[in-house]
């Protein structure tokens, strides 16, 4: 059972560290995957589906 642990915590912190990145560069990934007309509008969705992924990372790390 053990391991189990470890490797749930490992994927955890992985799901929390795509959270992260995708609220710390919401603007850049938008500009480069998006287009050019609604990238405020992407942003904030992209901040939300990041916060959103950070939080169910932390949920998992803390089971």
């Amino acid at each position: 059972m053990d391991i189990y642990n470890a490797i749930l915590n490992c994927i955890g912190l992985i799901v929390l560290a795509i959270g992260v990145v995708c609220i710390y560069d919401a603007r850049k990934i938008t500009q480069k995957f998006f287009s050019t007309s609604k990238i405020n509008e992407s942003t904030k969705t992209l901040k939300i589906v990041g916060f959103v992924i950070f939080i169910i990372g932390s949920i998992i790390v803390l089971i």
